[in-house]
């Protein structure tokens, strides 16, 4: 479909003519987009943030909104960084309704948490009640647009990203960023992902977007770079599957110490080896390296602390600055 001409390609100016906003937010939480309006649908706001950042969601919200209640609520995954705000929002505004990609319905109604993973990565959650699911190739009515669901398996199984065909816009949760690859989580647990999120990248290449809004990180045009610099991350980590669990781990770790801040080391690294989800990448790292599991935990922090992410306090680890 031609862009629409009504639609500026100027990334602030597209935004207000699709009356959204993206809500840049720093980690733990994943990136609120804020559709103010749209007719007899309502305000609609996609991905809700860690559950620690509740009243900080809210706050924002608030504002955003300007005094209009909230709608709709939709998640492009559930991890906890993009639905952790899911309850707090449903109590603020209880007639809001809430939809998830639909490869979640049977480990929401009812309610798993083990089935959707919050347990394996150790993350804090808040279960919440789901009344409606995104179904790749159906539409969901966002500000003055309609925006296709597609399917997006790779970082998560059920992932899904929505895209405005007219001016080209895409909220891509965790299959697009600008800078980096997100994990593939699949690959964690010993099952296939790589060719997944391949299969994701192409769609988008496909779909030609003008502008992303990511799940972390600002909006962005460079679309074309973006695809070639997370093609060539997911091949070297099909290469050397290795790297992929150093990478997941490390970025794991900084995530846990940036919800906890500080924690003695020892502590930290037995958290390496007990985590559920990182229990397939300590076994490998170790056995290839004829070595143990803390002996992994141990390199992984050493490197954190080498690279200045992480410092140590005595015998404590905190993330640095």
């Amino acid at each position: 479909m031609p862009a629409d001409p009504d639609v500026p390609s100027a990334p602030a100016d597209t935004l207000r003519a699709l009356g959204a906003q993206l809500l840049v937010r720093g980690w733990l939480s994943a990136n609120n987009v804020v559709f103010a309006g749209g007719g007899e649908a309502g305000a609609a706001v996609v991905d809700s943030g860690y559950v620690t950042h509740g009243t900080q969601t809210l706050a924002l919200l608030e504002h955003a909104l300007a005094g209009q209640p909230l709608a709709r609520l939709y998640n492009t995954h559930l991890h906890s960084d993009h639905c952790g705000g899911n309850a707090a929002l449903l109590r603020r505004w209880p007639q809001a309704r809430l939809a998830v990609p639909a490869g979640y319905a049977p480990h929401v109604q009812p309610w798993d948490a083990q089935g959707l993973g919050f347990h394996a990565m150790d993350q804090q959650f808040e279960p919440f009640e789901v009344h409606g699911f995104l179904r790749p190739g159906d539409t969901v009515r966002l500000g003055r647009r309609d925006w296709e669901i597609h399917a997006t398996p790779g970082h998560d199984p059920h992932a899904v990203v929505l895209f405005e065909p007219a001016s080209r816009t895409l909220v891509s949760g965790d299959a697009l960023w600008e800078q980096r690859l997100a994990i593939i989580f699949p690959e964690l647990v010993g099952e296939a992902g790589f060719d997944e999120a391949q299969r994701a990248l192409d769609l988008i290449e496909g779909l030609r977007p003008r502008l992303v809004l990511p799940g972390h990180g600002d909006a962005f045009t460079g679309v074309p770079a973006a695809l070639a610099a997370s093609r060539r991350r997911l091949e070297a980590f099909r290469a050397a599957p290795l790297k992929h669990h150093q990478y997941a781990t490390r970025a794991l770790v900084t995530y846990h110490l940036l919800e906890h801040r500080a924690q003695p080391r020892e502590a930290l690294q037995r958290w390496i080896v007990q985590t559920p989800v990182l229990r397939h990448a300590v076994d490998a790292h170790a056995g290839s390296h004829a070595g143990d599991a803390l002996g992994f935990a141990r390199e992984t922090v050493d490197r954190l602390v080498a690279d200045g992410v992480v410092v140590e306090d005595g015998d404590w680890v905190r993330m640095a600055g």
